[in-house]
């Protein structure tokens, strides 16, 4: 029965991440289009070419369950895209945009990173190989998108709005 259970659990944190990676998607040229930086805006569009594909992954998993790729309202990346549209609106047209941009694009990286792991290590755990291989392509993609934000922050935006 354990197995069982974590299985419900795996397909049910799966749900969520498709809603969460759709909601994204939506968001992500809002941002793109609110940044001054063109490195900024720049990241944006490629992190949302990404997530094209790592909805399409998804798709692929919940096929292999056999199950309907359908999401789950997922309340946390609902907030964290709701803060996003609070420094488009508090911050915009000063040099703090891009910054507080660049936190949220981070917060909703941390959020993915923190739900692809968990779910690379439950579908380990229930031998879900091609499962785990697909995640972990994502994962790997989030942090390096996580990594390219923190750069871009140290080197130049940070910067620019002190």
């Amino acid at each position: 029965m354990p197995h069982q259970d974590l299985s419900a659990l795996f397909l049910d944190t799966l749900k969520d991440i498709y809603y969460a990676e759709k909601q994204i998607y939506k968001a992500l040229p809002r941002m793109a289009k609110a940044a001054a930086s063109d490195d900024l805006r720049g990241a944006f569009e490629k992190h949302h070419d990404e997530t094209e594909t790592h909805i399409e992954r998804l798709e692929q998993i919940f096929e292999l369950m056999g199950k309907p790729a359908r999401g789950k309202k997922c309340d946390a990346i609902e907030g964290i895209i709701e803060e996003g549209k609070d420094v488009m609106e508090d911050y915009a047209d000063t040099p703090a945009l891009d910054p507080g941009l660049l936190a949220a694009a981070q917060a909703v990286e941390h959020y993915e990173i923190a739900r692809y792991g968990t779910l690379k290590a439950w579908a380990t755990k229930l031998s879900m190989n091609d499962a785990v291989k697909l995640i972990d392509q994502t994962l790997a993609e989030e942090k390096k998108t996580d990594d390219a934000l923190t750069k871009l922050a140290v080197t130049a935006l940070n910067a620019k709005a002190a």
